[in-house]
């Protein structure tokens, strides 16, 4: 495949995650690097030794050497980032959620079917070995059909009033904190495995601080635990900590999730548990590698990842040998590897979240807005 130069747009937590791994593709070269202003940039391109940067995104766009962008902005810079990148001819990976809302995700739909751009959102939780052999499980109808799902995203890194992230505000953030960060992968993690369409849900939001202790200066996601009291300012706080989402998924089937920020020890817990009229699965990934499967008149089994026993497409997700962990990092690099091929090769198949999926995923997060508002059910 042809050398493929990319940039990237966002020098934060994801900055640091997507650039480690886009190396991680051999015909991809990281050649730009764009921040909020010129030193953050150039500060963050030497700590990764690339040597262009700059405080404009507007000069990557107009480097016709660049093929592809991955926009890592605060929500609110993803659309007109994402629009102005593909009006510049490059191919966009931009992370979840995909925009404010559904009107701004239809525009970059429909800009990029109509250009022949190619397109990802980042749900890369997708694409752990273990998450895929549970895809490929149900399809070939080893759970039967499915009955239940159920699971949460939980975590705990927003637990204090001294916990701060751009994420809380509104303005940078859209109207959704924990479901659009964390409860966009749940819901679109239930859909992938199952096949299944979520078609209406009920939705309950809670805000258990209502004020926050704003730091003065710049706090990367998931540090600014060793704060002082003179570092804050007091904020309102208009985006909730917490949900509860009871849904229904395709025709017949029927299950709930939680989502939180605020749930002590929970660091990255995301979990989905699917039950099928033979049997059942759990993957939590925390502990990534491994899948409970539960049985009526049989022993319940743990497995391991082995990419000679995972089932059939799943093994082309596992690089590593059974007994060689493969994590979030690998989880990325699965959907670049993916999305650059298609990038290299026009013909090559998408085989990666796309615009469109990212589209649905903004419909779905509307509805639990409109949900909470009116404190029922609403079909999707």
């Amino acid at each position: 495949m042809r050398k493929i130069r990319t940039a990237i747009i966002g020098t934060g937590f994801m900055g640091k995650v997507h650039s480690e791994n886009v190396r991680r593709v051999g015909n991809v070269e990281l050649a730009a690097i764009a921040g909020a202003n010129a030193e953050d940039a150039r500060a963050f391109a030497n700590s990764i030794g690339v040597e262009h940067s700059t405080g404009d995104y507007r000069t990557i766009l107009d480097d016709k050497t660049i093929d592809a962008v991955h926009v890592l902005t605060p929500n609110a810079l993803h659309f007109p980032i994402s629009m102005a990148a593909m009006q510049a001819g490059k191919a966009v990976i931009c992370e979840k959620p995909l925009t404010l809302d559904a009107n701004e995700a239809r525009q970059m739909v429909e800009y990029a079917e109509a250009h022949n751009i190619p397109n990802c959102v980042q749900h890369n939780l997708r694409y752990y070995p273990v998450v895929q052999h549970i895809r490929q499980m149900i399809a070939a109808g080893d759970l039967g059909d499915v009955l239940i799902v159920q699971g949460t995203y939980s975590q705990d890194w927003l637990l204090y009033d001294t916990d701060y992230n751009w994420r809380v505000e509104r303005a940078s953030n859209g109207a959704l904190r924990a479901v659009g960060d964390i409860g966009s992968h749940w819901m679109d993690m239930i859909q992938h495995v199952t096949g299944l369409k979520i078609t209406a849900l009920c939705a309950e939001l809670a805000t258990f601080h209502k004020e926050r202790k704003k730091p003065k200066f710049s706090v990367e996601t998931f540090t600014g635990k060793t704060l002082n009291p003179d570092d804050y300012d007091r904020i309102a706080i208009d985006t909730e900590d917490f949900a509860s989402v009871l849904l229904r998924l395709g025709d017949r089937a029927r299950g709930c999730y939680t989502v939180s920020q605020m749930s002590a020890g929970n660091k990255n817990r995301f979990e989905i548990e699917v039950y099928g009229t033979k049997s059942g699965v759990r993957w939590n990934q925390e502990r990534p590698d491994e899948l409970w499967i539960g049985n009526r008149n049989s022993p319940n089994q743990i497995i391991v990842k082995d990419p000679s026993l995972l089932k059939g497409p799943a093994a082309g997700f596992a690089d590593l040998p059974g007994g060689h962990s493969e994590g979030y990092d690998d989880a990325h690099k699965q959907v670049f590897k993916r999305f650059y091929a298609k990038v290299a090769d026009p013909s090559a198949p998408v085989d990666y979240p796309t615009f469109a999926e990212g589209l649905w995923g903004m419909h779905l997060l509307g509805k639990v807005i409109e949900s909470n508002a009116k404190r029922g059910w609403v079909d999707c």
